[in-house]
């Protein structure tokens, strides 16, 4: 991201500031300083002598620029924290309106659909990582950033650090998930592609955890493999533990463990 001329450092610096104290997730200190960015661009100027009227036509400006009510939403988000929280200047954005978001139903796989996406991901990782995601209701953040320390063999359990909101959570771990990160830890530790104590799904560099960004790349990709025609992603896969039904003797059987009643057909 370039930085905007009119983005001064020490403002920029001030607002990082602000936001590590809140422990603001690295995404979303991401978004607000793009925010700003955005905005300075717009205005030719310091954003710190901006005016009612000027913010004003500055949201006109994103909405006939094309700009989704999601981002347009971002954007007033981190508009509001430089006003309200670094620049104490609450006044200026009061007039400022959130746009609604229609809340469509989500895509759904069937159990056929389901059994063909993981069979097309024929790599022991990429197959255990969307098992995870699928098996036990992760976000894509929270797989990649699972350890091999926080597979709980024992309470048959993941353990999920800093998930959504910086709270950590237990996630079920059914028998048929384990086995798939068993084949996988054993596959990664021949190779030399995971430290034992280390990232459950390392990048290239075991160093370092393979990024959200790649895996959910990944994802659309099996999705083609497998013929599916729906717009598949790592949310899609985590929305459906409790949907599928329970009685099939399928290879994603392990979602038994993910509802309090047994669906039989």
């Amino acid at each position: 991201m370039k930085i905007s001329t009119y983005f001064d450092p020490a403002l920029r610096q001030r607002m990082n500031d602000d936001m590590n104290v809140r422990k603001l997730s690295a995404k979303t200190q991401i978004g607000y300083i793009r925010a700003i960015n955005r905005l300075c661009e717009y205005l030719h100027h310091s954003p710190t002598t901006i005016t009612r009227e000027e913010l004003r036509q500055f949201q006109l400006y994103l909405v006939n620029d094309g700009a989704t009510g999601a981002t347009i939403n971002g954007i007033i988000a981190g508009l509001r924290f430089l006003y309200q929280i670094t620049l104490d200047n609450t006044h200026v954005v009061s007039k400022l309106h959130t746009i609604p978001i229609a809340r469509n139903l989500p895509v759904v796989l069937n159990l056929d659909e389901a059994k063909r996406f993981l069979a097309a991901a024929v790599h022991p990782k990429y197959n255990a990582a969307f098992s995870v995601a699928y098996g036990a209701g992760l976000r894509v953040s929270e797989v990649v950033s699972l350890k091999v320390s926080d597979v709980d063999s024992e309470r048959m359990a993941l353990r999920v650090e800093q998930g959504k909101g910086g709270r950590d959570r237990y996630a079920k771990l059914s028998p048929a998930l384990l086995e798939h990160l068993r084949n996988w830890w054993c596959f990664a530790n021949k190779h030399g592609q995971m430290y034992r104590e280390g990232w459950l799904f390392p990048g290239l560099d075991p160093i370092n955890h393979m990024s959200a960004r790649q895996l959910s790349r990944i994802c659309v990709e099996t999705a083609k493999q497998a013929g599916i025609d729906k717009k598949i992603s790592m949310h899609t896969l985590r929305h459906y533990v409790p949907f599928l039904t329970m009685s099939c003797r399928a290879t994603i059987s392990w979602f038994y463990w993910q509802t309090s009643k047994v669906v039989t057909t």
